[in-house]
């Protein structure tokens, strides 16, 4: 029978374990559970020393199931006993190659166990985790570097070249595919005793997560520590359990995929990991290893619905309860055709690396209303206010600001976001309607004016999302000189689909207003992406007619 939280476990729950709403979350989600009275001790005494972050998190749970297995990842299964051991010798390797508490320590690895064990031992130190975007550029690369100053990267071996130019001292390799001299995390591991527990740092580190970079260079967006509060926020929403055996398939260096690992702390997931996105593969990953959940990008949705249906009709994925998407938005009826084939599984978070989610819509919304963000979550507070910070009638578009216990705390190099009475800015422009549903009509950055009328880009890329030839599709402001602005499209055809520029703009004509229809439309093979699938609209603001992209795509491999 499941018992409430003891002291000082009860601490961690602030709060959620206060009100009834909160402990009847946490007893459906199987987190309230019995426990032996020794391992509830271990677990406490964890949370009381190291708080609630990678390290305490992991501690706890180590404590609480050490024999349970917490990674799978291609070179096979580790158990929390054996991750604890591993991380114990890799922080005092990664202490004798100088990192004390308060240094930073650089991430750029996809999701393997490599990523997640550098994570916990840097936490064991104290050491503050900066995590890379596997799909930056060389020069992003560098200025993220110098302006973070980390006294260790650790990159998988992919990524060496990119590193060339980057003022970086010292550097351990995280993945190798072939034998090496230099420095690898099992190297380091190996050299070091993982027997006796770390010595308590006198701080807990902090998770700089770095914004996506679609319109410039990356900021760093620094985390505080999620109690139980953040996770009954979620929970509220999105029916995750406890035990469950998740595939992580959303980069764990993004908010999403990183909040997903932090919950597998709480809930006790085993956590499936694959080193690289393929559309074919996830599906045979879930049905293999019986996932209960998947975590995605909404890209990668859209890459698995692409496949053929003769592929597509080969996996039924029955264990799967639980598609939790999140870091763009659900383009046209993309929710209604996945839950139509793979059943009313799907959830979608809506939020910013700043506010972290703000919104979920559950398949019950997006049956409704398949481009719906939901609605706010326990213990989240969402208003939309005008551009003079008053809030606007339902129904009205503005400016979407965000409470929760996860703001973040300021960008590492300086500057804020936006705050209106204790509520921060997702940068985000939307509405709510009659029945309490989020709508986000666009970036803020992004609304055009055309011919006197306000235009979100979002709406007309939804609209052509709809057409039949198109899977994906793009749009942004360009100067016109009749109406002032009007809107470039750039458009990805299904393979063997045709559709000309006529009759994708009689399209948008037969669907939405005049001055919404594009200037024009462009077939492009694919659309530049980063790694967390979100398209980077600045190199498509330097599309030339006569010569394509200006810029080329540095696009997600990560989600290919």
């Amino acid at each position: 029978m499941p018992l409430t939280l003891p002291s000082p476990l009860d601490r961690l729950a602030g709060k959620a374990a206060s009100t009834g709403y909160g402990l009847k979350v946490l007893a459906e989600s199987g987190i309230l559970r019995p426990y032996s009275p020794v391992a509830l001790a271990k677990a406490g005494r964890a949370l009381q020393q190291w708080g609630t972050g990678p390290a305490g998190g992991f501690l706890a749970m180590a404590a609480l199931m050490p024999d349970r297995v917490w990674i799978v990842d291609e070179r096979g299964d580790l158990t929390f006993r054996e991750v604890d051991r591993r991380t114990n010798a890799l922080a005092r390797a990664l202490g004798a190659l100088g990192v004390s508490e308060g240094d930073s320590v650089a991430l750029m690895a996809r999701n393997h166990r490599g990523f997640v064990e550098a994570t916990v031992a840097a936490a064991k130190l104290g050491a503050d985790l900066i995590y890379l975007n596997t799909a930056f550029a060389g020069p992003q690369l560098v200025d993220v570097l110098e302006r973070e100053q980390p006294s260790v990267v650790v990159h998988d071996e992919e990524f060496t070249g990119m590193l060339e130019k980057a003022d970086v001292e010292k550097r351990v390799l995280a993945w190798v595919d072939d034998e090496t001299d230099l420095d690898t995390l099992d190297s380091l591991i190996e050299s070091e005793s993982g027997d006796e527990p770390v010595e308590v740092p006198g701080r807990h580190s902090r998770i700089i997560i770095l914004t996506s970079g679609t319109t410039g260079t990356p900021k760093g967006a620094p985390r505080n520590e999620a109690g139980v509060d953040a996770a009954v926020s979620l929970l509220s929403r999105m029916p995750l359990k406890y035990g469950w055996r998740v595939h992580i398939a959303a980069p764990l260096f993004h908010t999403w995929g990183f909040a997903h690992l932090m919950l597998s702390l709480l809930l006790g997931h085993t956590i499936v990991l694959r080193r690289k996105f393929d559309p074919e593969t996830a599906l045979g990953v879930v049905e293999e290893q019986h996932c209960d959940g998947m975590v995605v990008i909404p890209v990668m949705l859209q890459r698995i619905l692409g496949l053929p249906d003769e592929k597509l009709d080969q996996h039924r994925l029955e264990t799967l309860k639980v598609v939790a998407a999140s870091g763009s938005a659900l383009p046209g009826d993309l929710a209604i055709s996945w839950m139509d084939r793979f059943g009313d599984n799907l959830y979608n978070t809506y939020g910013s690396t700043e506010v972290a989610y703000a919104s979920i819509a559950t398949p019950e919304d997006m049956r409704q209303e398949p481009t719906t963000a939901g609605k706010p979550p326990w213990a989240t507070v969402v208003k939309i206010f005008d551009e003079e910070g008053a809030e606007v009638a339902q129904g009205e578009s503005g400016r979407i600001f965000v409470g929760n216990s996860l703001l973040f705390e300021g960008y590492t190099g300086g500057g804020h976001k936006d705050m209106i009475d204790g509520l921060m800015s997702s940068g985000d422009v939307g509405r709510f309607d009659e029945h309490g549903l989020l709508y986000v009509e666009g970036r803020d950055d992004e609304m055009i004016v055309s011919g006197g009328e306000n235009v979100f880009p979002k709406e007309v890329e939804d609209c052509l999302a709809r057409h039949e030839a198109v899977v994906e599709v793009a749009a942004l402001g360009v100067d016109d000189e009749d109406f002032g602005k009007r809107l470039r499209a750039f458009v990805v055809l299904r393979d063997g689909a045709s559709a000309g520029e006529d009759e994708l703009k009689a399209h948008v004509k037969d669907n939405l207003a005049r001055y919404k229809v594009p200037r024009e439309i462009v077939v492009l093979d694919e659309l530049p992406r980063n790694a967390t699938g979100k398209v980077l609209k600045r190199e498509l603001q330097d599309y030339d007619p006569d010569g394509g992209s200006g810029s080329g795509s540095d696009s997600g491999s990560d989600a290919e």
